[in-house]
């Protein structure tokens, strides 16, 4: 048996170190970066009107976490209000997301902004 380190299986392994050492780098960067609280959060209209233009074909972005567009896919406002859910949690899913979600591409000012809308959603307590 012949062993093809760079074959489909080498190349997917590859890309999986590949998306999880990216997406700690983020996780890292997002929580340590820029020294303000201002700096570290995202705008969250702009990601407001981000999340309408780029998720909204498949998640509900509005905050009416009742309206669904596909049965399978939860709301941003349902994400947004499930216990312990933190921005960390939020980046680490969009950059390495479920297999049935697009593979978007965001910088980190975008990654920022779309978080900090999902969380803006969050009830109060």
């Amino acid at each position: 048996m012949v062993h093809e380190p760079h074959g489909p299986k080498g190349t997917s392994f590859m890309r999986t170190i590949a998306c999880l050492s990216c997406a700690a780098w983020l996780t890292a960067s997002l929580s340590l970066a820029a020294g303000t609280a201002a700096a570290q959060t995202g705008d969250a209209q702009r990601g407001r009107e981000l999340a309408e233009r780029v998720c909204s074909s498949c998640h509900n972005v509005r905050a009416d976490p009742a309206a669904t567009l596909m049965s399978d896919v939860v709301s941003f406002a349902s994400v947004a209000n499930r216990p312990g859910v933190t921005a960390e949690m939020l980046a680490g899913r969009i950059i390495v997301p479920h297999p049935a979600m697009p593979d978007v591409q965001l910088s980190v000012r975008e990654l920022r902004d779309v978080i900090a809308y999902i969380l803006s959603l969050k009830k109060p307590n």
